[in-house]
């Protein structure tokens, strides 16, 4: 545990009662994050002192899981429905979903399906069904907000995204919990319930600092890129908070022609010449317009480049990343574990896991005392102290 996460626990004081006993439900294809979620939370709760979690109220506050099993079977037909195997009544109840996991499967006429994004956010209202208003409070954790590409609409479309969100709406959802929405002004379809997008920054900063030890991270030897317009406000935040210089690519369109494919990426931004650059995004599809990116810094001279994605979807596969690897076009490519990994990639040798499973869990047990998650969201200080750390580690080496 970092600095900042065993001093937000030992200062953590529990004056304020539960909103109610801890419950969480990982549904299928995201039990692995769920299981990591739930160690943590049982073990800070176990090693935590106060003087009222003898009272009625902190009854079942010290549990050796916090998991409650359920399941979503199938029928023959590829109908299913959601079940609970235990009680959750009173319970502040935290669903966890991954609704990219593909390598989930069942069977339908006597044939093996893969999931598809529909097919989890099914099985999480199967699950909010089941509850059937027993839980005191739902919760959704949902780290990649399901059709968070459909969230805007141009012409006769659907809007997707804001429809799923009214309907978690209407069927008693309190809290939706997401990471790097696409487009966060989606939460105005629900504007009288709980919604956060949180950014996942300090992990990023962590992890990049713990394997890449010779970093200079000052405006002469870094920069923060933007692979498109779209993603300048993430970036402009990273810049903001590693003091670095930024720059943006711009995907010139041939309109002429059907899908408007891109023909060129122009540049805006000072010299990358010599300088290390981060490429920040919130999402790798294909890859290809990061890998783009990367051969053209790599064009005017940049040095070594690291590719950072909240969300890796790798459509592609990896073949073209191990290429670029291996031409020395990239360096590091980093994703979290906020979605499914194939394990092939957790081999590769270029690949950094950012693990968020621990600050899942302090949003949870901040969420469930009904604490304030300012100082979460907020990774200002963190950051400055892990950057301080690691200069001074620098110093001494």
């Amino acid at each position: 545990m970092d600095d900042f996460e065993r001093g937000y626990q030992s200062e953590k004081e529990i004056d304020t009662i539960p909103v109610g006993p801890l419950a969480l439900i990982p549904l299928t294809g995201c039990a692995e994050l769920g299981k990591m979620v739930d160690r943590w939370l049982v073990r800070w709760r176990n090693e935590r002192e106060s003087k009222h979690k003898s009272s009625m109220v902190f009854e079942g506050y010290q549990r050796d899981t916090y998991i409650v099993e359920s399941e979503t079977p199938r029928f023959g037909s590829g109908e299913a429905k959601g079940r609970l195997k235990a009680s959750i009544r009173g319970d502040d109840l935290y669903l966890m979903v991954d609704v990219t996991n593909y390598n989930v499967t069942y069977s339908m006429g006597g044939q093996r399906n893969h999931m598809s994004p529909d097919d989890h956010f099914q099985n999480l209202k199967r699950i909010i069904g089941a509850a059937n208003g027993k839980a005191k409070r739902i919760n959704v954790i949902m780290p990649y907000l399901y059709e968070s590409r459909q969230d805007i609409r141009v012409g006769r479309e659907s809007l997707d995204c804001a429809m799923m969100l009214q309907e978690l709406e209407e069927m008693g959802v309190e809290n939706i919990i997401t990471f790097d929405a696409h487009d966060p002004r989606v939460q105005n379809a629900i504007p009288l319930r709980g919604f956060e997008t949180v950014p996942p920054a300090y992990q990023f900063i962590k992890h990049l600092l713990k394997h890449v030890k010779d970093l200079q991270i000052d405006s002469e030897h870094m920069m923060v890129i933007s692979p498109d317009e779209g993603g300048m406000k993430r970036t402009v935040y990273f810049a903001n908070l590693l003091g670095l210089d930024m720059g943006m690519f711009y995907k010139r369109r041939d309109y002429s022609q059907e899908g408007h494919p891109v023909v060129a990426h122009e540049f805006l931004g000072t010299s990358v010449e010599g300088k290390d650059v981060l490429i920040i995004d919130d999402m790798i599809s294909s890859g290809d317009s990061m890998l783009d990116v990367a051969k053209e810094l790599k064009r005017r001279k940049a040095g070594r480049i690291f590719c950072c994605a909240t969300y890796g979807l790798f459509t592609g596969g990896l073949k073209k990343f191990d290429e670029y690897y291996n031409d020395g076009i990239i360096d590091k490519l980093l994703t979290t574990n906020l979605m499914y990994q194939p394990p092939q990639l957790l081999q590769k040798p270029y690949y950094i896991n950012v693990d968020m499973s621990k600050y899942i869990a302090l949003i949870i047990d901040t969420l469930n005392h009904d604490d304030s998650l300012s100082e979460l969201l907020n990774p200002v200080e963190r950051i400055h102290r892990a950057i301080e750390r690691y200069h001074a580690e620098q110093s001494q080496s």
